[in-house]
């Protein structure tokens, strides 16, 4: 984590947005509550800037706050829109851009539902004469417009947090569809629990997402590393890279590393 810089008044000693964040979350993780005067002092920032942070995560389904400052979120299945998620902007747009390094010339690709990968498919070059999978309607518009490359989505139910389409008819298309590489994502990310998801039909379809591609690469922030959600969609096994940003945790990459799975750095 960045180093946090107290100075003489708060728009100078105020630690950035993204870095308090990741401080507010870090403490909720480690103590499982934090205090909002301590974290206050802490950071250099008034009780009214800390308290706009404290509700900024609570509507990301983040935390649950409470009189003194704020507990974990009370259910695994909270799920927040992918367009109102904006926390981690730097990082995951760094991870969308790394992800292009792993963009075939040419060939089939899929990419998954939401707001990391939503980023990686408005940065695919217009050069490449690719034919697209995808699940979701933002992701299908934002690449229709470039000629070279054939648009395909799977039909079904629309959900309305991701605007992923679901359910049988999704299903029973990524049965028959194989590419050479999908992109990949999760809503939370655990050593012992895996890729999991809050809804179990968004789930059964990033489930059938691994058995259409031959290569598997996962784009998750650090954010969501040790998190647990409702339902599991992949084991660590299943995924043959994972792209993060460079603010993770050194011990969480070191134990996903020892479980095998590979990592590379934004």
């Amino acid at each position: 984590m960045a180093e946090i810089k107290v100075g003489s008044d708060d728009a100078a000693r105020g630690a950035h947005a993204d870095q308090r964040l990741q401080r507010i979350l870090l403490d909720l993780r480690e103590n499982g509550r934090v205090d909002a005067g301590q974290l206050a002092t802490v950071l250099g920032v008034t009780g009214e800037t800390l308290r706009k942070d404290l509700i900024h995560l609570e509507r990301h389904g983040r935390l649950r706050r409470v009189h003194g400052g704020a507990i974990p979120p009370e259910s695994l299945s909270f799920e927040p829109a992918v367009i109102t998620r904006t926390e981690f902007s730097a990082e995951k747009s760094r991870i969308a851009r790394a992800a292009l390094a792993h963009l075939p010339e040419h060939g089939s690709v899929l990419i998954d539902a939401g707001s990391t990968t939503e980023r990686f498919a408005e940065l695919i070059p217009g050069n490449r004469e690719l034919t697209v999978f995808t699940n979701t309607l933002p992701i299908a518009l934002a690449l229709v417009g470039n000629p070279l490359l054939t648009v395909f989505t799977f039909g079904g139910r629309l959900r309305g947090n991701t605007l992923a389409e679901v359910d049988d008819w999704a299903l029973r298309a990524l049965r028959e569809t194989n590419v050479d590489v999908a992109f990949l994502g999760t809503n939370a990310l655990s050593l012992e629990r895996g890729l999991t998801t809050p809804d179990p039909a968004e789930a059964s379809v990033k489930r059938a997402m691994l058995d259409s591609a031959r290569r598997r690469i996962l784009l998750c922030d650090h954010s969501k590393f040790g998190a647990v959600s409702t339902v599991q969609h992949a084991t660590l096994d299943d995924i043959d890279l994972l792209i993060t940003d460079t603010d993770a945790d050194p011990g969480d990459l070191a134990d996903l590393r020892a479980a095998g799975l590979e990592i590379e750095l934004a």
